[in-house]
């Protein structure tokens, strides 16, 4: 079934025929939606019971979605749980156990390309417009904060927007100063995370928090999704499997970069001016070299 591609989720399948769902298969989607997907784990009389729905509404939609059963159906949801928290040592020995005997380099390049083809044709363009209007918008405040591995992307982001416009916050890695930060936030501001695979539990305490104060999340995550897309208003989900321990950023970095160009295009002149008392600024201070 197409639903088994490794690029759809088992969410995914059950967003996508929603519609086609009667009134109790709608209930049972949201109960399993709402908490995926632990919801689904249990035994078939729980999941009904927890939906309040009976067992045969849990057979036939499982059926509905594409499954040849329960158990096929419950099968998909142990895979995708045990690639979410799985560490870089299990990764590896994934990868190593089927990997062709071609060269890295284009092993690497071949997952890299196809994980951008898979990433890009999931977004939708006016929604990442939609994110870079936000992000542009000078009246707002934007935070950043990535995890353990994607810091060093929000980082990267970081110093771009402080050079296109004012306002830009890095929010420091250690949890207990997240309040602080969450005190200045005002509504309509905007907080950006980035939060992959092995999810960092604060970080959805954070979101939670700053969805309270009316701010809106701009997330970056993975294919299987982060908790934190329960508070977020923008997501962007990226294939991030590589022939290696660790994951992959490339596709995210590219969404990055394609962020940043976007929201400098946006006010150019008032970018350009900000750039040129940037310059000056490193020419008093002779930062850089100068060709002699």
């Amino acid at each position: 079934m197409t639903s088994k591609a490794t690029s759809t989720t088992v969410s995914d399948v059950i967003n996508a025929h929603f519609a086609a769902l009667t009134r109790a298969e709608r209930q049972l989607a949201e109960t399993l939606l709402d908490n995926y997907p632990v919801s689904g784990l249990g035994s078939i009389t729980t999941v009904a019971e927890n939906a309040g729905v009976s067992t045969p509404t849990v057979a036939r939609m499982v059926q509905k979605l594409g499954f040849k059963g329960f158990p096929d159906f419950q099968s998909r949801l142990h895979q995708e749980l045990e690639a979410t928290i799985s560490n870089p040592i299990s990764k590896h020995d994934r990868w190593a156990a089927s990997a062709p005997g071609t060269h890295t380099l284009n092993r690497f390049a071949d997952a890299a390309m196809n994980n951008m083809r898979e990433t890009l044709a999931q977004i939708e363009p006016q929604e990442f417009d939609e994110a870079v209007a936000l992000v542009a918008d000078r009246r707002r405040n934007v935070y950043l904060l990535g995890g353990r591995i994607t810091r060093a992307v929000a980082d990267y982001l970081f110093t771009h927007l402080q050079v296109i416009r004012p306002g830009v916050t890095e929010i420091a890695s250690n949890a207990s100063a997240w309040p602080h930060y969450v005190l200045d936030m005002r509504h309509g501001d905007v907080l950006i995370l980035f939060d992959i695979r092995r999810y960092e539990q604060e970080m959805e305490t954070l979101a939670k928090s700053a969805r309270e104060r009316g701010v809106e999340i701009v997330l970056f995550t993975d294919r299987w999704s982060s908790p934190v897309a329960k508070s977020a208003s923008k997501v962007f989900r990226s294939q991030i499997e590589v022939p290696s321990a660790w994951d992959s950023s490339v596709v995210i970095l590219f969404l990055v970069e394609a962020l940043i160009e976007a929201v400098q295009s946006t006010n150019w002149d008032a970018t350009r001016d900000r750039m040129k008392t940037l310059e000056g600024l490193f020419d008093s201070t002779r930062i850089f070299r100068k060709p002699v």
